[in-house]
C-alpha cells in the first residue's frame, strides 16, 4: 500500500509511540489528523508536523466521550475527508494491587482504552468503506495476552483490545477494511515506571516502524497481529 497522499487518523497523538506513529506516516507520504485529550499539546503537536513539511491538523478530543468522539470525526472529515487509515493508539495505565485500584481508575481504564475503539472506529468506519477500504490498526500490548502484576485494570483492558480487533477484522475484511492488532513489550515513553536500563527496551520510533510495516504491506495481505518485543531484555 502507497501512502502517498492518503489520510491517517491518529488517536494520542501528541506523545510517544502516537506522536512517533504520526511522523513515521507523515514522512511516508500521508496526511495526518491528530487527537489528544490537552489542546495546547495539540497545537503544538501539529506545529511540528508541519515545520517538518507534513499536511496535519488536529484538534483535542477526549476519546472516551462520544460527543468529543463526534466532534474530531466530523472536524477531519469535513477539512480532509475520509480517512483511509486510522491509528487507535490512545491509552492509559492505572498499575496497583487490585484491593488499592479504585473504581473510578477501573472504567477510566475503560473508557479511554476500550471504549474508545468502539467510539471511534464506528465513527470513521462508514467513510473508509464507503471509500473502498482502508486499515483501522489497534495500539494493544503484550499485557493482552499475559497478566502483570498490579495490573488487573491495564490487562484486561488490552485482553479486550485483541477481542474487539479479531471480531472487527472478521466483519470488515469483506469491504477491503484491514484490522491490525500492533502488541508492543516494554516501550520507553514514561508510560509507567522509570527503568534502569533504557538500552534494552523498545522506543516509540520502533513501534511506529512496526505500524508503518503493517501498512505498507501489498493491498492483497494483512498482518492482521504483530508482537514487537525489546531484543534483550
Amino acid at each position: 500500500m502507497d501512502l502517498t497522499g492518503s489520510l491517517a487518523v491518529v488517536t494520542g497523538a501528541t506523545a510517544g509511540i502516537g506522536r512517533a506513529t504520526a511522523f513515521a506516516l507523515g514522512r511516508a507520504g500521508a496526511r495526518v489528523a491528530i487527537c489528544a485529550r490537552t489542546e495546547a499539546n495539540v497545537h503544538a503537536a501539529v506545529r511540528e508536523l508541519k515545520a517538518a513539511g507534513i499536511d496535519a491538523l488536529g484538534m483535542a478530543c477526549d476519546v472516551s466521550d462520544p460527543a468529543c468522539v463526534e466532534a474530531f470525526a466530523a472536524f477531519v472529515t469535513r477539512e480532509r475527508g475520509a480517512p483511509r487509515l486510522l491509528v487507535n493508539n490512545a491509552g492509559i495505565g492505572r498499575f496497583k494491587p487490585l484491593a488499592e485500584l479504585s473504581l473510578a481508575d477501573w472504567d477510566e481504564t475503560m473508557g479511554v482504552n476500550v471504549r474508545s475503539l468502539y467510539l471511534v472506529s464506528r465513527s470513521f468506519l462508514k467513510g473508509m468503506v464507503d471509500a473502498g477500504g482502508g486499515t483501522i490498526v489497534n495500539v494493544a500490548s503484550l499485557a493482552g495476552k499475559n497478566g502483570v502484576e498490579g495490573g488487573t485494570a491495564y490487562c484486561a483492558s488490552k485482553h479486550a483490545v485483541l477481542g474487539f480487533s479479531k471480531a472487527l477484522m472478521l466483519e470488515v475484511r469483506r469491504h477491503n477494511v484491514r484490522v491490525v492488532t500492533i502488541c508492543p513489550g516494554s516501550v520507553d515513553t514514561g508510560f509507567r515506571e522509570s527503568r534502569a536500563n533504557r538500552t534494552r527496551v523498545l522506543t516509540a520510533d520502533d513501534v511506529a516502524h512496526a505500524v508503518l510495516a503493517t501498512l505498507t504491506v501489498s493491498d492483497r495481505a494483512m498482518i492482521s497481529e504483530l508482537d514487537i518485543r525489546p531484543t534483550n531484555p
